[in-house]
């Protein structure tokens, strides 16, 4: 251990949470209402720092709060002083062996393919419970919240992850033999151009990157709907009323079981790929490493070939690509 810490130089620990909201707000007021507090006793908190320190850390300005100089120097060391203790305190909880493995991944790549694989997982390793997250404000890995994800990445993520893809970003389109019949014996890429075609609405540049792959352009051709994930997007398809495009192995099921067929061979191979995200240092827990081992043997069972269909075999990489998850 380093030498000891010698406490008397801080300020009373407690206040510092008054002082942070109050900063970032620059608003006694609005810092109370997040620490559910009273106008007063954060004002006090201020109070006691200043007392501690000696210094003004806030001017009144108005109705409002102006950091001083001092203010703005103190603050990104109290900022960075509790990022650091959650961080600990995550890492604390992690590594906590009661503690259930979560899992953090997007709503298609959970019903398409984790979620139907995860009993198997359950078998072979009944020590480790499992949460699965679908739910997340943006696309990026919930570090704070899971310990393993599998996600879509463009780019590697910082040197802080382990990162290893499993399977492709690829596009092609997919519908029910019933649809494909209605296209016709051979369908061609212009056929699509002028089908109905989900589209997803966060997405809607997939479709044109597929077709622009192909050296074609989408035009006006119709979108029969727009929706906000994948997976509905497939349920429609399987419905019979019109033709959607995947982006990664969730429909080997459907293709092997004739539910779907591809209608056209194309593919646009885009940057980036489906893979397996943690923060290094969780690596060697047995339940991330478990997870990881398992998720490795069943993307290799699954291998993320994709039947062909009746016609030709046509393959191009495209430098664009989007997320529809």
């Amino acid at each position: 251990m380093t030498n000891r810490i010698d406490l008397r130089k801080l300020p009373p620990l407690k206040s510092l949470k008054g002082f942070e909201a109050a900063t970032r707000h620059q608003s006694i007021r609005e810092a109370a209402d997040e620490l559910c507090l009273t106008h007063p006793a954060v004002s006090h908190q201020v109070q006691l720092i200043e007392e501690a320190l000696g210094v003004a850390l806030f001017v009144q300005e108005g109705r409002r709060i102006v950091s001083t100089e001092e203010g703005r120097v103190l603050y990104p060391y109290v900022r960075a002083a509790f990022e650091s203790l959650i961080e600990g305190v995550e890492a604390a909880h992690r590594y906590a062996t009661d503690k259930p493995l979560r899992v953090h991944t997007y709503v298609t790549a959970s019903i398409r393919w984790l979620a139907p694989r995860l009993v198997r997982f359950a078998e072979a390793h009944p020590d480790v419970r499992i949460t699965l997250n679908t739910c997340t404000p943006d696309w990026e890995f919930d570090e704070v919240h899971a310990d393993v994800g599998l996600v879509y990445c463009e780019t590697a993520p910082s040197a802080k992850f382990y990162w290893e893809p499993l399977f492709e970003y690829a596009l092609y389109p997919v519908c029910s033999p019933a649809f494909a019949a209605r296209l016709g014996p051979a369908p061609t890429i212009e056929d699509l151009r002028s089908a109905p075609r989900v589209e997803t609405h966060s997405e809607k540049r997939n479709w044109n990157t597929w077709f622009e792959a192909a050296g074609q352009s989408l035009g006006d051709g119709p979108a029969y709907i727009s929706v906000d994930t994948v997976a509905v997007a497939l349920e429609i398809a399987l419905s019979g009323e019109a033709v959607a495009l995947v982006n990664g192995p969730f429909v080997d099921a459907d293709l092997a079981a004739g539910r779907l067929v591809r209608p056209v061979a194309h593919r646009a191979v885009c940057p980036g790929a489906w893979g397996l995200i943690c923060r290094r240092e969780l690596m060697d827990l047995k339940r991330v490493s478990a997870f990881m081992d398992w998720a490795r043997s069943e993307a290799a069972r699954s291998s993320g070939v994709i039947p062909a269909p009746r016609a030709f075999s046509d393959e191009v990489d495209t430098g664009s690509s989007k997320k529809m998850l």
